[in-house]
């Protein structure tokens, strides 16, 4: 973004705002879900079956495999920039229920396209998409914000939403929680925040070298900002639509390729 130097009138970089780390979070999601849904669950069979395609020769399987790492590794920018997004978003609304309920209400439209999308039946309760983590979340930091001088009371909403996320088997588990909470917990402490999210999302993708380190970069320059356009809803449905897209284009290709 950027704003006219008043002695200048030069434009100057004035950071980055809400709609745009949405962009980013948007676009790196997508490529890390082309790589579980079209590469993993097409190309590969893997998520489907438990075993790899066969029919790949040894070079066309190191191949896939190679381009599903890299789009899985950019993907792992995603999660963390969505944690912040949602520790922002409650430590600024205005009626934090209403806001949990929004959530909720989309982590049910979103699980059938999420199961679809990676598991290829509409239900599957042994794994539950994101919104569920992010609402987890959301109840965890109402209750920490409750009792802000009861330190017990703040460690028990905290593991109370990691036992939650334990048994719905949410998406990220209980390292989701914990960055959600970490975000909440040094909000406006730039430089701790950066260290210890960037730890835990970097401890979470370690798999994938680390990569969601790399989201602590765009989320140092956010601006307090939300943006001009008013995007709210587009970004909510958003991810199931793009799920069930995902999910027609992996079977349409099976189909064509029989």
């Amino acid at each position: 973004m950027k704003q006219e130097d008043a002695k200048t009138g030069l434009k100057r970089w004035n950071g980055i705002n809400g709609n745009t780390l949405k962009m980013i979070a948007v676009i790196t999601m997508v490529i890390d879900h082309i790589g579980a849904v079209m590469i993993e669950g097409g190309v590969l069979g893997y998520y489907n079956t438990g075993f790899l395609n066969s029919t790949l020769s040894r070079r066309q399987m190191e191949l896939w495999m190679n381009l599903d790492f890299v789009c899985r590794t950019i993907g792992r920018i995603a999660f963390p920039i969505f944690c912040f997004l949602l520790a922002e978003g409650f430590i600024h609304t205005r009626d934090v229920k209403k806001y949990i309920g929004r959530m909720a209400v989309f982590a049910l439209i979103s699980e059938i396209p999420f199961d679809l999308a990676i598991f290829g039946t509409p239900f599957n309760f042994e794994y539950q998409n994101v919104y569920f983590t992010l609402v987890i979340g959301l109840l965890v930091l109402l209750g920490m914000s409750r009792h802000p001088d009861n330190g017990i009371a703040q460690a028990l909403s905290f593991m109370g939403g990691c036992a939650a996320a334990v048994v719905l088997r949410v998406d990220y588990n209980v390292v989701g929680v914990l960055l959600i909470t970490a975000f909440y917990l040094f909000h406006g402490k730039k430089g701790q925040r950066t260290i210890v999210c960037g730890g835990i999302a970097a401890y979470e993708s370690s798999v994938c070298l680390g990569a969601g380190a790399l989201s602590l970069a765009p989320i140092w320059f956010y601006n307090g900002e939300r943006g001009k356009m008013k995007l709210k809803y587009l970004f909510y449905w958003f991810y199931p639509a793009h799920l069930m897209i995902l999910y027609l284009a992996r079977f349409l290709m099976g189909f064509f390729l029989k």
